[in-house]
């Protein structure tokens, strides 16, 4: 017996259309982008899915697959993994007082540090290792830790598929490496 369909929220920012075109928005429709509400911003197509599938990796695969058959790169997916406090506040449920409370130390212990922009007044967490605290504190489901993985995978996968080194990009990297 299949697992249960449920519905996903996930969103792909894509270019590679013309964003001025009408038939831009129908070639998405077309493609299967149906279940979607797609919009501009910044010179991207946001393509907001409410998705129905048997998993979260299923209706991420089949939406990429859509956006792609439709003529559209993808750029990346979101939710990002990398999270400001009001995020994890948004995702998790409660108020940004309370995730100040776990990131100081002052209510739980051993939340993760952030990993960009540690010396500002606004820090970036990798929301993969947030999660996976904060289903450890049973403040969150194993669901959502496996679906920030594999968006975590998926934008990583779509990063190295955009890279063209130069070849001063090359001896740079060569350079960089560490034994």
């Amino acid at each position: 017996m299949g697992r249960e369909v449920k519905n996903f929220s996930l969103s792909i920012i894509a270019s590679g259309l013309d964003v001025n075109a009408a038939d831009s928005f129908d070639r998405l429709f077309e493609a299967g982008c149906d279940d979607a509400t797609i919009s501009v911003q910044k010179g991207l197509f946001v393509i907001d899915f409410d998705r129905d599938a048997n998993s979260f990796k299923e209706a991420l695969i089949s939406a990429i697959h859509d956006v792609k058959r439709a003529g559209a790169r993808i750029e990346r997916i979101e939710p990002d993994y990398l999270v400001n406090a009001s995020d994890i506040a948004s995702r998790m449920g409660a108020t940004r007082a309370a995730v100040s409370l776990y990131a100081s130390g002052k209510r739980g212990r051993c939340f993760p540090a952030p990993v960009a922009r540690v010396t500002t007044d606004s820090p970036l967490w990798d929301w993969v290792e947030v999660s996976e605290w904060l289903v450890q504190e049973k403040k969150l489901s194993q669901e959502a830790v496996e679906e920030a993985h594999l968006i975590r995978e998926m934008n990583r996968v779509i990063a190295r598929s955009h890279m063209q080194l130069s070849e001063a990009d090359r001896k740079l990297e060569a350079e960089l490496a560490l034994p």
